[in-house]
């Protein structure tokens, strides 16, 4: 956090390839299955689409990683397809991304994918999703979610945005490590 600007700057997105890497995350929200899949431009979190594993798309278990390819349907409209390879390495494609998951939530993930490929610092875009005060808690399950999804690719060190430890109460003890927050004074970890 110790870049310091001091005039605004626009900042333009790099060119979505046709074709992005991606991994694939799973988590328990609410006692239910739920899926993100994190579409990858030199690493980092350039989209994000998520939603119950219940839904449309589903995948085998073992599919941790693949690709969102970006395709125009038969009306001009962008639609994203995700494609993986299977255990005898034949490339297997879902067609529609889109359509799997709640409309609701594609639209805010529509907006959270914006502010990462704009080049948001990934911790920053973290702190922003976790603050939004959503209406219902159905929807505040599914922002939970995208901030575990997402806080798994904020490099180790960087120190979480104007939290005190909750155990020792130091003011800028607390960095991420491997997606969890820890303090580097006592120890402290929110992952137990």
């Amino acid at each position: 956090t110790g870049n310091k600007n001091t005039s605004f700057k626009e900042t333009y997105a790099p060119k979505r390839p046709k074709k992005l890497e991606a991994e694939v995350i799973r988590f328990q929200n609410a006692h239910e299955k739920w899926i993100a899949v994190v579409g990858l431009l030199e690493g980092k979190p350039y989209e994000v689409f998520t939603g119950r594993a219940e839904d449309t798309f589903t995948l085998p278990q073992n599919i941790k990683q693949g690709w969102v390819i970006k395709q125009k349907d038969a009306n001009g409209k962008n639609r994203y397809d995700f494609q993986f390879l299977d255990k005898d390495g034949y490339a297997v494609t879902f067609e529609g991304l889109s359509r799997s998951f709640d409309k609701e939530f594609w639209n805010y993930a529509k907006l959270i994918s914006g502010i990462l490929r704009h080049g948001m610092p990934l911790h920053f875009a973290v702190n922003l999703v976790y603050k939004l005060n959503l209406h219902s808690d159905y929807i505040n399950t599914w922002k939970n979610g995208v901030v575990r999804a997402l806080k798994r690719f904020i490099p180790d060190g960087t120190e979480v945005i104007k939290e005190q430890c909750p155990s020792c109460e130091e003011a800028n003890g607390l960095v991420y490590k491997e997606g969890c927050v820890i303090c580097k004074s006592c120890g402290y970890t929110e992952c137990g």
